[in-house]
């Protein structure tokens, strides 16, 4: 690799990433939920203060940035990492696990955060070298659905003084360590969830005729529904219709008269994703009317579409392939169905997301996101 500097970027990270690894261990052992990420907040402050680069806090409630500005008058790269934890309890083996009940950092924010405080050591050692201006956002809520941390940040200014020209993110993956993915265009889903209360008439169990069974009414909905991705849907896109709660009836022997559901809707294509809240209330319509049921029905926005800039993806692939190797960087022919408010950048500046692989033969059967036995590992984060 091209020494920039004293040391190159190589030997700068090989000089920092034990004191990186200890940091993750650190948020790890003390993981903090949506908005709340006060400690972790604060451990970012004082490393990027140490730097001696221009830090702000409390940006977006708990959110931090940072400025690298090497030259006023150049373009200005942001980079962003989540921070918050999930409310999960934690059952792995490590030796760092989560020390709070209940929460636990089941999707890799700890590692990201690190990954980032770690960009931002190296790069400040050669701030002299960087033909613009760098920011590192660190970010709370990424899990916060449908209010995340993002359009809280950018409503505070976020991309702007420097503006920002485009961003980069990416997240922890199942792919070997080592190799990272992206595409040009949609790279995650827009992220929804819909909400359905099925009104009928209680009646006696032996006597079924005399109610309308709102059980019966949401067993042939939820079947219905998932005609829309079979049938409404061209082959050529992708959506997913889930319901994934039911609640309904009080006793073996009464006809129910109340069912709720709820579940998520993803979709990767703007126009997709205009169609189905209709669609879906029309099936849920037409199932009630046929079984003599009312219903209420609220679709909620979530996480818009994940974008990335096309020529920016192209470049960034460009870089990768230049400093990993061809057989290390994949480029993605499917969106990934989950969600990720990082969309929200992508709607003010170009952007790129991508995945940066955190599997080995040690973790093959954990490294499976927002699980309580999620484990990654660490030889990740210099690649990151």
């Amino acid at each position: 690799m091209e020494s920039i500097g004293v040391l190159s970027i190589e030997e700068l990270i090989n000089k920092y990433i034990a004191d990186v690894i200890k940091i993750r261990r650190t948020i790890h052992e003390n993981p903090e939920l949506s908005l709340k990420e006060e400690k972790t907040s604060q451990l970012v402050y004082e490393k990027l203060k140490e730097m001696n680069l221009e830090v702000q806090k409390g940006i977006g409630k708990t959110g931090v940035v940072a400025n690298l500005n090497s030259d006023t008058t150049g373009k200005t790269l942001m980079l962003r990492a989540d921070m918050d934890a999930l409310p999960i309890h934690e059952t792995t083996d490590l030796d760092f696990k989560s020390k709070v009940e209940g929460v636990m950092h089941a999707c890799g924010h700890d590692v990201h955060t690190s990954i980032l405080l770690g960009a931002a050591k190296v790069l400040s050692e050669i701030k002299d070298d960087i033909p613009g201006n760098v920011k590192f956002v660190f970010q709370p809520a990424e899990e916060n659905n449908p209010v995340g941390g993002a359009p809280l940040m950018i409503e505070e200014g976020v991309l702007e003084n420097p503006r920002v020209d485009a961003a980069l993110g990416m997240h922890v993956w199942d792919l070997p360590v080592g190799m990272v993915a992206t595409k040009k265009g949609p790279i995650m889903s827009q992220s929804d969830r819909i909400f359905i209360t099925i009104k009928g008439k209680s009646a006696h169990g032996s006597a079924p005729h005399m109610g309308n069974d709102a059980i019966v009414c949401a067993g042939y909905l939820i079947t219905a529904l998932q005609t829309i991705v079979s049938r409404n849907i061209s082959p050529a896109d992708s959506a997913v219709v889930t319901i994934s709660t039911v609640h309904g009836g009080i006793r073996y022997n009464v006809i129910a008269d109340e069912v709720k559901l709820e579940g998520t809707v993803r979709c990767s294509s703007p126009s997709v994703g205009e169609y189905l809240p209709n669609r879906i209330e029309e099936i849920i319509k037409g199932i009630c009317d046929t079984y003599n049921c009312e219903y209420e029905f609220k679709y909620g926005y979530g996480y818009p579409v994940t974008y990335n800039d096309p020529n920016l993806a192209q470049s960034v692939l460009s870089s990768l392939r230049n400093n990993l190797g061809e057989e290390s960087v994949m480029e993605l022919e499917y969106p990934a169905t989950g969600g990720e408010d990082f969309s929200f950048f992508t709607r003010e500046v170009p952007s790129n997301f991508m995945f940066l692989g955190c599997k080995s033969e040690e973790n093959k059967d954990t490294c499976i996101i927002h699980n309580p036995n999620f484990v990654c590992d660490e030889d990740c984060i210099a690649y990151g």
